[in-house]
């Protein structure tokens, strides 16, 4: 089930005497709708701008696990195509963003190297869906988060990163190389740009309401 925190509207004081309504009373006709929270998972392979997008997008100060880069993890981490790295993500990168006033997405972004995705599980646990960060120069890289979320039924979409600005390939084609279904959105993006990635987000939210929208046609018909 999909992590979504509500909480109600504010008790609002009475004009008389200026206490908070009684529990029982009938809300009043312009009180604001219920609050609601949903976690979000921001995926993808090792230097592929996870943090970068959670930090570009989040209306907070973003809490991150970051770690410089040492000697000995050079044989196990593949800094080809990433030279230029020197930190990587140890637990998780965490951000928030309000898509309207009572709907806001919490966004924990997972390690992207092999020796960290036993936190993948703990971290999915009540998500409502993904996005899938790729980098065509290292596409493979982000087979197993897509393996991840199908496994699992996590509702997800793939994120192009496209580091210099330019879109070097079709989203059609980047779903193909990932033998991705017809359902599963492919988009291109900045991670480093907020208007960009809040699109993403978007993005993702209309689908998973369209899948559950769908499936819910389908058992009423």
């Amino acid at each position: 089930m999909a992590f979504a925190h509500s909480e109600p509207p504010t008790a609002r004081a009475t004009p008389a005497t200026g206490a908070a309504p009684t529990t029982g009373a009938a809300p009043a006709a312009d009180a604001p709708p219920a609050f609601t929270a949903l976690k979000i998972l921001i995926a993808g392979g090792f230097g592929v701008g996870k943090t970068t997008l959670v930090g570009a997008v989040s209306e907070i100060r973003p809490l991150t696990t970051e770690e410089d880069l040492t000697e000995v993890s050079r044989p196990v981490d593949d800094l080809s195509g990433v030279e230029t790295k020197t930190t990587t993500t140890v637990a998780m990168d965490f951000g928030r963003i309000s898509l309207r006033d009572d709907l806001a997405l919490y966004l924990f972004g997972t390690p992207g190297q092999h020796r960290f995705w036993f936190a993948w599980d703990e971290l999915a646990t009540g998500a409502l869906g993904a996005v899938v960060l790729a980098d065509t120069r290292r596409l493979t890289d982000c087979f197993p988060a897509v393996d991840f979320f199908e496994d699992r039924g996590i509702p997800f979409l793939v994120a192009v990163n496209c580091f210099d600005g330019v879109a070097s390939h079709r989203p059609e084609s980047i779903s193909g190389a990932l033998d991705l279904g017809p359902d599963t959105p492919v988009v291109l993006c900045d991670a480093r740009d907020r208007e960009s990635c809040k699109q993403v987000l978007v993005a993702l939210v209309e689908h998973v309401v369209a899948g559950e929208l769908a499936v819910a046609a389908t058992a009423g018909g």
